[in-house]
């Protein structure tokens, strides 16, 4: 009896966790919709090729090694060799000792699961570099940054490592449930240390420091795109709690769904609200922004918190990413998409307020980790980013920007039968 409710566990959990990283993986196809709505017509080409080839390199390289890096555990060499193994070595504890409840699946969609992750990550350097960045340049940071710079900071934190041998953020108190600051603000900081080097795209600030908005040429597929993120989020938290087979484990996931959905919710109306007290308008993008923003807050711990909670955390998140995408466009950072605010910002926040619900988490931990994922991913992507742009080159040239991304970098136009 211990072994078939062994074994019906085993497949639940491991289905569930496949059916999740498929949620997650449909996530990128709401960033390659966002970012190809938010910017102009001349270079949604460039954009779509970029989000697709990155998901690719992101898979290959946590293959190769960032999957042995973070978890000691290299796919490249082994396969999924052991699992048989590891399974008939649970069977015969479970019939020896009796089955405990704790998670049990597949080595390989535990796998499956984090690669997907780690393409999120990089997905949101690609809206912050849009329309002015190489793509060949874009496409070799990615390598080291899937490869090795969020492996190394995953180590740190879902892996359970001391940071360069010396503490270990757990013991300090540190939880991220699902990556408000190991996946949303690590992709951030790469963004930020890569748009420092780019500089602002031609025209989008004035020689007196006025701000000149540059419109996205396709409204209603980023519309799309942030409900495609919002549906792949349930995947993204609920798959985090790693289990569905007990009743204990399914209340859980529904906790964290019902949280994630009250959180976009409260971003939306929050984004909305304040966009309106300044700009006396309802602004779409700051309201997918502010959904988006929720999300990301409430990634660091869907599971404690209440379903009004949720709700207030995600409206403050949606206030601040507005803000926060007024004083990035003051200070002349352009980010075309909004996601240094979206996944940084509301990143940190999301890891500052996990102490108020889960009494597990301190706050000098969450500063702790949130300073060491900054720093590094920061540090560590400026170094290969500066790299790159000594080599290759980081940006396209005036001409071809003027021309579009679309035509200097693919030799094709997204839509050609119209006259820009």
């Amino acid at each position: 009896m211990q072994n078939q409710i062994f074994e019906l566990q085993y497949a639940l959990d491991t289905f569930y966790f496949l059916m999740c990283g498929a949620l997650v993986m449909w996530m990128a196809a709401g960033f390659t919709m966002l970012e190809a709505g938010l910017v102009r017509s001349k270079n949604t080409v460039e954009i779509l090729t970029k989000n697709i080839a990155l998901f690719a390199t992101a898979c290959t390289m946590y293959m190769i090694c960032g999957y042995a890096i973070m978890y000691d555990g290299n796919l490249f060499l082994s396969g999924i060799a052991g699992t048989e193994a590891l399974v008939a070595d649970a069977l015969a504890t479970s019939a020896e000792n009796g089955f405990d409840g704790d998670a049990v699946y597949s080595a390989a969609s535990d796998f499956f699961f984090q690669v997907v992750f780690v393409a999120t990550c990089m997905s949101i350097v690609s809206g912050a570099v849009a329309e002015r960045m190489k793509l060949w340049s874009f496409l070799l940071f990615a390598v080291v940054m899937t490869g090795v710079i969020y492996p190394l900071e995953g180590s740190w934190t879902w892996g359970g490592k001391a940071v360069f041998g010396l503490f270990s953020l757990g013991d300090l108190g540190f939880s991220d449930f699902a990556g408000s600051g190991i996946v949303h603000m690590a992709g951030a900081a790469a963004a930020l240390s890569g748009v420092l080097l780019l500089g602002a795209r031609k025209g989008k600030y004035g020689p007196n420091g006025e701000i000149r908005a540059i419109p996205g040429a396709n409204l209603p597929l980023a519309a799309l795109g942030t409900l495609i993120l919002w549906m792949g989020w349930f995947g993204f938290n609920g798959g985090s709690v790693l289990k569905l087979g007990d009743i204990a484990s399914a209340n859980a996931v529904a906790v964290v769904f019902l949280n994630t959905n009250a959180a976009a919710a409260g971003g939306a109306i929050g984004a909305l609200i304040i966009a309106r007290i300044i700009f006396g308008k309802a602004d779409l993008t700051m309201l997918l922004n502010g959904a988006l923003a929720g999300l990301v807050a409430i990634t660091a711990e869907p599971s404690t918190p209440s379903a009004l909670q949720a709700t207030l955390f995600g409206m403050v998140a949606g206030v601040i990413v507005v803000l926060s995408i007024l004083v990035l466009d003051k200070i002349k950072i352009d980010d075309p998409v909004g996601a240094i605010s979206v996944h940084g910002v509301a990143g940190l926040f999301g890891l500052l307020i996990v102490p108020l619900t889960n009494p597990a988490a301190t706050l000098l931990g969450q500063i702790a980790g949130a300073a060491t994922i900054f720093t590094w991913v920061f540090i560590s992507s400026l170094t290969v980013w500066s790299i790159i742009k000594f080599v290759i080159g980081l940006r396209i040239s005036e001409e071809e920007e003027y021309q579009g991304a679309d035509i200097a970098e693919c030799g094709m136009e997204a839509y050609p039968e119209f006259i820009r």
